[in-house]
C-alpha cells in the first residue's frame, strides 16, 4: 500500500480554518491541491503531518504559526507614499499588491492601514501569527514523474529562493 513519502505526488482535499472556526480556504468544489511531498511546496507543519498517510485516509492537523506562515513581525510594516499606488484604485485595508523592492525582488504586500497621503503596507503573510486548523484527506497518491522532480514550473526548487517568477510561476533563475 502506498503511503505519503518524499517524492510522492500527493492530491490533497483540505479545509483550513482559524481558531474562531472561520474557513479560510478549502478544496471543496474544486480540484484537490497537488504537490510533491518533501519538496517544501506546502507549509512545513502540514507537510510533516502527512507522512505515512494512505489513499483515502483523513486527519485533523493543527499547525502552530512557527510551522505555518510564521509569527507576525511588526517590523514588516512599512509606510509608503500614496502616490506610488495607481491613482484610479480605491485603496482599502487587506488589498494585496505585487511590488518590487529596491533590489528588484517581487514581493506581495497587503494594505494594513491608510493615513492621509501615506499607506502602511504589511509584508507579513496574511496568515502570519495564526494557528491553522486543517482537515485533510489523501485524494490521490502516486510516484512523482522525473519532470515533476526536476523542479520545473511552480516548484521553483533548486534556486535557493533567490529567483524571480514569471507570470506562470516559473523560475527565471
Amino acid at each position: 500500500m502506498l503511503t505519503v513519502q518524499d517524492n510522492m505526488a500527493v492530491s490533497l482535499d483540505y479545509t483550513l480554518r482559524l481558531a474562531d472556526g472561520q474557513i479560510v480556504d478549502t478544496s471543496e468544489g474544486r480540484e484537490p491541491l497537488v504537490f510533491i511531498q518533501g519538496q517544501g511546496q506546502i507549509i512545513p507543519g502540514l507537510e510533516r503531518e502527512l507522512y505515512g498517510m494512505a489513499l483515502g485516509e483523513e486527519k485533523d492537523v493543527v499547525v502552530a504559526p512557527a510551522d505555518g506562515y510564521g509569527e507576525f513581525d511588526s517590523e514588516l510594516l512599512e509606510t509608503l507614499p500614496r502616490s506610488i499606488f495607481p491613482a484610479d484604485i480605491v485603496l482599502e485595508p487587506g488589498m494585496g499588491f505585487r511590488m518590487r523592492t529596491d533590489t528588484g525582488q517581487v514581493v506581495i504586500v497587503y494594505i494594513h492601514s491608510l493615513e492621509d497621503d501615506q499607506v502602511v503596507v504589511d509584508l507579513n503573510h496574511p496568515l502570519a501569527g495564526e494557528t491553522l486548523y486543517f482537515h485533510v484527506k489523501i485524494a490521490d497518491l502516486r510516484e512523482a514523474s522525473p519532470d515533476e522532480l526536476g523542479g520545473g514550473c511552480s516548484a521553483c526548487s533548486g534556486c535557493g529562493g533567490s529567483c524571480e517568477e514569471d507570470d506562470e510561476g516559473c523560475c527565471n533563475g
